[in-house]
């Protein structure tokens, strides 16, 4: 009796981790992704505030830089940034924690090492947008629809410069 009710309890724990871990706020500012294919920016943090802009584009990278909770048992929202520098408000389950990144200015040269003697694998045009799973030393491996390279954080939106991701 006493091990059905220890197991109980542990896995009690183990299912109310997820739901705690999603009400920890992270330090802002830090990078995400729209992840619905429909997301809504609004010009404050509630449905009553009127869409600025309607994004349909899944993937698409976004900074987060202010977070607010809506009072009572009301929605979560994220002030987030776009690549062109427009800000407004979105509910949180529009955003994902999954990193993505933007190139942004001339072709991208995806390469397949950190380093510019490397072999150009693919090149990106600006606007093309792809996974990122590990960034350091002012490059990042950028994977678009399983096509991939290290291209410099210099050539994509999404990632901070001297930030670290592994």
């Amino acid at each position: 009796m006493r091990m059905a009710r220890a197991m109980t309890i542990v896995a009690a724990i183990g299912l109310a981790a997820p739901a705690v871990a999603a009400l920890v706020e992270k330090k802002v500012p830090y990078f995400a992704s729209i992840q619905a294919s429909e997301a809504r920016m609004r010009t404050g943090p509630g449905r009553n505030y009127p869409i600025s802009w309607r994004y349909v584009r899944p993937g698409l990278p976004v900074k987060v830089v202010e977070n607010f909770k809506e009072k009572g048992a009301g929605a979560l929202w994220r002030k987030v940034e776009d690549p062109g520098g427009t800000q407004g408000w979105m509910q949180a389950n529009l955003i994902s924690d999954t990193r993505t990144a933007m190139v942004m200015g001339d072709i991208a040269e995806l390469r397949d090492g950190p380093r510019y003697a490397g072999k150009v694998n693919w090149r990106a045009a600006p606007g093309v947008v792809g996974r990122v799973s590990q960034c350091g030393n002012g490059w990042c491996y950028l994977d678009v629809k399983g096509r991939g390279g290290f291209v410099e954080i210099s050539h994509i939106w999404g990632v901070d410069a001297a930030e670290k991701i592994e």
